[in-house]
């Protein structure tokens, strides 16, 4: 497993995180890292990976770590609510967003800031956990791909499996014993020349965050060994919230996840 040496200065911030959470995660988990070198190793870049449990960040952020890059995150803005941590995530370059929110535009527009002096953006392209009943990468939300066409930035697609076997969607009780193995793999930049060199418009937008999440979820389903759906969840479709646990949606439709003009065992 290949290790890149951390170059840039993390700061009090970053280097109280890495003192106290990377201990905790190598004692905690044990971890598979495949190509991670394929993360630029200097200059502004996106990382896209499929979202899988809550503890996500923490686990992204140590493979990026790990391949000589601080991660910068797009973190709801209700974790910067309360004073002290909001200082902290603040001084550690995290990146407030009011999801489903037109307040969301100043996260846009600090993402495609903090590109241009060369950061590494970590983005979870679905804007939240995925509500696809076998977890596979649902349908993706365009804030990746705007700033990397806004950008041109490389968007580096990273699929990751056993972070659900840790901490399960929706839960609050990790499961440490026995200690679970976490697998990220990174692959190469996503094509998005043709559409960058193109005006700005809902259909570039759109077919670059398909791309994005279509070579997502290739890498999954080369660590799963098995064949993604042929259609991605899309929770808008069915019915189902965006946002929030989706088993406490009190008027859920009754709908077919893949299909939503189906209803289910049609």
């Amino acid at each position: 497993m290949r290790v890149r040496k951390l170059e840039q200065d993390r700061g009090w911030a970053m280097t109280v995180a890495a003192t106290i959470l990377k201990p905790t995660l190598l004692a905690a988990t044990s971890r598979t890292w495949i190509d991670g070198e394929k993360i630029p190793a200097t200059g502004g870049c996106i990382v896209a990976i499929n979202h899988i449990s809550h503890i996500d960040p923490l686990l992204s952020a140590h493979f990026v770590y790990d391949h000589g890059r601080l991660p910068r995150y797009l973190a709801k803005s209700g974790l910067f609510s309360n004073k002290a941590l909001g200082g902290f995530l603040t001084s550690a370059g995290q990146i407030p967003v009011e999801r489903l929110s037109r307040n969301a535009i100043g996260a846009y527009d600090a993402a495609v800031r903090a590109i241009g002096e060369g950061e590494c953006i970590v983005i979870y392209p679905e804007g939240t956990l995925t509500r696809d009943p076998d977890l596979w990468p649902m349908k993706g939300k365009t804030g990746a791909a705007r700033i990397a066409l806004a950008t041109g930035c490389p968007v580096i697609p990273v699929g990751q499996w056993g972070a659900q076997e840790v901490l399960p969607p929706y839960t609050k009780r990790p499961h440490l014993l026995p200690r679970k193995n976490i697998v990220m793999k990174a692959g190469d930049p996503v094509r998005l020349d043709d559409l960058a060199a193109q005006p700005a418009s809902a259909e570039a937008t759109t077919e670059a965050t398909d791309r994005i999440m279509a070579a997502i979820t290739a890498i999954v389903a080369d660590l799963r060994g098995s064949t993604a759906p042929a259609v991605r969840y899309d929770p808008r479709a069915t019915g189902v919230r965006e946002i929030g646990n989706p088993a406490e949606d009190p008027h859920p439709r009754s709908r077919n996840p893949r299909n939503p003009r189906k209803r289910p065992g049609r």
